[in-house]
């Protein structure tokens, strides 16, 4: 019942995330880590054993920000499935890092996948570029616009080895 219950609540954000795409969403104050933590429990259960996803804190005391909570999370999901997607032989570790400096928090979300080349850094965000055998190439250019739009910040490749791995940062001012 408890599984089902999770159920019922995901598809209830995902009506929400439909239902803010285009028209300006309400934003609240949220402790991103929370949200973050919360979503990846929900999220852990619902992909391969084989891979493994850890949050760290990093001594990130106060990462309260306007954010629209499902979006975002469509944000995380998106990132940390196309991470899953990249995996070699399906297994591997992903590691959410929540980060600060004086002026912005840094949210870095680390893959031991496939990598990706420097010259598709850029082109990863374009609609309709995809490196899988299925989907439409939306879910990179969807999660650039949620980040960059609607909470003002950004998102990018930060750095990808290929055959070891890829790390994509969203950043904030504080």
């Amino acid at each position: 019942m408890k599984e089902i219950d999770k159920d019922v609540n995901r598809l209830e954000t995902i009506t929400q995330r439909f239902s803010k795409i285009g028209s300006e969403p309400e934003l609240e104050k949220e402790d991103i880590a929370t949200v973050i933590e919360n979503f990846v429990e929900y999220l852990q259960s619902r992909i391969s054993s084989k891979v493994t996803i850890k949050v760290n804190r990093n001594d990130v005391q106060n990462f309260n920000l306007p954010i629209n909570k499902y979006l975002f999370e469509w944000v995380i999901e998106n990132l940390c499935k196309n991470s899953v997607d990249a995996m070699v032989d399906g297994k591997g570790v992903i590691i959410i890092d929540l980060l600060e400096d004086e002026k912005h928090f840094f949210i870095d979300i680390t893959d031991t996948g496939k990598g990706i080349s420097s010259n598709q850094f850029n082109q990863i965000f374009q609609p309709g570029y995809t490196m899988k055998k299925r989907g439409w190439g939306l879910g990179l250019t969807l999660a650039k616009r949620i980040i960059q739009q609607y909470h003002k910040g950004k998102l990018f490749v930060k750095h990808s080895v290929i055959g070891r791995g890829t790390v994509m940062r969203i950043q904030f001012k504080k």
